[in-house]
């Protein structure tokens, strides 16, 4: 009796392992990164890939997916209408992705048509120009737009109307320049302005302080101005503020992810506990630190909340730009 009891323990244990064998290996998270590669949302998701496989919250790297068009409106779209249920899928977004969503820039969906699920960090905008530049601060190259418009070529990620557009539009109101006399060039993604800075091609980068620091670290650029309420710590710690140099323009910037729509409570409520983890960790506020980007309690509940609300604003600064009716 004993050897058939251990006959079907061993014919129990092997069929065990087979199905074990049998079945598939999970599947890595994804991260989307709307745009092509060397923008603020590659840097999103590369950190997200980073501190979520150190904090042992994922198996293996996050897998990403670069899906650019309409700086953003495609991976919007997509997830929305195709993909919506997906419950280890999560796509970058930043403030302005919701400029865009004021706007009405991603069709006919809008900012109550996904699952914001968490947030990384806080970014903050940027001014940047040639390292051999003739402008030097901001002031000059606000003074050479009051003088002429038509000397100063904008570049930036993204079409008119988006959000370094509009920090472009910003500086040049304080010259007395209106928007629609101002020159811009828009590039799918802001590693595509800075590259045509580097190159010549145009006068001056509107983009932000995380794809700035980057670029730093290569040379090549100046940075003349942070779009924040004070200094930044770090790395430019030694770039004023456009405040300091007598600008009243400041445009922080929201890092974080999306969902689908459809996507279970269970699963949604578990990616936002894990960022919500990340935003308390030592180690996670050196990666982030370490990247430009400074901290943003947001998650969940509140960061819809954040949402809704920005967008909203956005809504009533695009009215301001003539935008929208």
């Amino acid at each position: 009796m004993r050897h058939v009891l251990a006959a079907l323990r061993f014919a129990c244990a092997a069929l065990a392992l087979a199905a074990a064998c049998a079945r598939p290996a999970a599947a890595a998270p994804e991260c989307i990164v709307p745009a092509k590669p060397g923008g603020g949302f590659d840097l999103t998701c590369k950190l997200a890939q980073r501190a979520l496989l150190e904090a042992g919250f994922t198996e293996q790297p996050v897998r990403l997916a670069y899906m650019p068009g309409g700086i953003g409106a495609v991976a919007y779209n997509s997830i929305v209408a195709q993909r919506p249920a997906e419950p280890d899928t999560i796509v970058a977004f930043s403030d302005g992705s919701l400029l865009a969503l004021a706007q009405g820039k991603f069709g006919k969906y809008g900012a109550a048509d996904v699952r914001w699920v968490g947030a990384l960090g806080t970014d903050y905008g940027v001014i940047a120009v040639r390292a051999d530049s003739p402008f030097k601060t901001l002031k000059d190259l606000v003074a050479a737009l009051r003088s002429d418009p038509d000397q100063v070529l904008f570049g930036a990620g993204g079409t008119i109307g988006n959000q370094d557009w509009m920090k472009a539009a910003m500086v040049a109101r304080q010259a007395g320049v209106g928007y629609k006399r101002m020159r811009f060039v828009g590039f799918e993604g802001g590693g595509e302005a800075f590259t045509a800075l580097q190159g010549g091609h145009v006068q001056a980068v509107s983009g932000d302080a995380s794809e700035a620091a980057m670029q730093l670290g290569a040379g090549g650029i100046r940075i003349l101005a942070v779009l924040a309420a004070q200094r930044l710590p770090g790395r430019l710690a030694g770039v004023p503020t456009a405040r300091e140099q007598g600008f009243d323009i400041v445009w922080p910037i929201l890092r974080g992810f999306y969902m689908g729509p459809k996507v279970a409570q269970a699963d949604y409520q578990r990616w936002a506990e894990r960022f919500e983890r990340l935003q308390a960790s030592p180690a996670f506020a050196r990666l982030r630190a370490e990247q430009g980007l400074f901290p943003a309690d947001l998650g969940g509940a509140d960061l819809d909340t954040y949402v809704q609300r920005t967008v909203q604003r956005y809504r009533t600064l695009a009215k301001e730009f003539g935008l929208t009716r």
